[in-house]
């Protein structure tokens, strides 16, 4: 590849980031302009973030910028991630908290926390159709279910036995190390292994949750003082998540098997 190729599909590949993105640079961006600026005193700072993101979502449908299997799957990331937030902040549990006040939400819980872990998933639902995803020596799906119901059920039973992490990745590792994802940049597609694709979103995701957290949206203990940044080693449960919601993604597109003699 020459550098006038490898620099147009670097702009390209960008680009195209950025548009699979859309959803979760919204809720960033809100977040952190109402940290510095907002104005509205008859509206709490979480209710307005959570109607925004509707209102966004609406956008997004009528524009056709989002298809509608996307937005069934940004709502059942959002069940699945409330149900989860609903005893991560539970007073028995306390893992982090959500200092401000709101109107729309369900106990510790205010409800626009579900859009940002259907961000991820929104992202990786468009990502997959904007880069045309192939992949080649994917497990078989029954197993990538069984891996992420055991990943849910870790992230709350760990706080009461042996956390299973370790043992989890070790698991994704056995099943995906052989697994490459191939992306269509321009004409051609190029790849990677998958498992350094997840490691990569995982991080951006970790960059995220330390603006969110800058932001005020949640804390975590140690920033109830002064804001501090999220320690690296919640980095093992962003690819836990992550893997989690790609398989959630999987399970409802066609997984395009690249033939192996077929040219990148």
């Amino acid at each position: 590849m020459d550098i006038k190729t490898f620099a147009k599909e670097l702009w390209l590949f960008g680009v195209k980031q950025a548009y699979a993105c859309v959803f979760g640079g919204f809720l960033l961006a809100l977040m952190l302009i109402t940290k510095f600026w907002y104005p509205l005193e008859a509206l709490h700072r979480y209710d307005f973030i959570f109607l925004a993101a509707i209102g966004f979502q609406i956008l997004l449908l009528v524009f056709r910028l989002e298809t509608l299997r996307e937005c069934v799957v940004i709502l059942v990331f959002h069940i699945v991630a409330t149900i989860m937030e609903l005893f991560k902040t539970s007073d028995a549990i306390g893992a982090w908290v959500y200092p401000e006040d709101y109107v729309f939400g369900i106990a510790n819980v205010p409800l626009f926390t579900g859009f940002m872990y259907s961000a991820v998933g929104s992202y990786i639902a468009r990502v997959w159709r904007i880069f045309e995803f192939e992949y080649s020596y994917y497990p078989p799906k029954s197993l990538t279910l069984v891996l992420v119901t055991l990943v849910y059920i870790n992230f709350f039973s760990h706080h009461y036995i042996w956390d299973m992490r370790w043992v989890l990745l070790a698991f994704t590792f056995f099943l995906f190390y052989r697994t490459a994802i191939y992306y269509k940049i321009n004409s051609t597609h190029r790849s990677m292994p998958i498992l350094l694709g997840w490691f990569l979103v995982a991080l951006f995701i970790w960059f995220a949750e330390n603006i969110a957290t800058y932001a005020n949206i949640w804390i975590y203990p140690n920033q109830s003082g002064e804001w501090q940044m999220v320690p690296l080693a919640k980095l093992s449960s962003w690819f836990l998540l992550m893997l989690l919601s790609f398989v959630l993604v999987a399970s409802i597109n066609r997984i395009k098997i690249r033939r192996r003699n077929e040219a990148i």
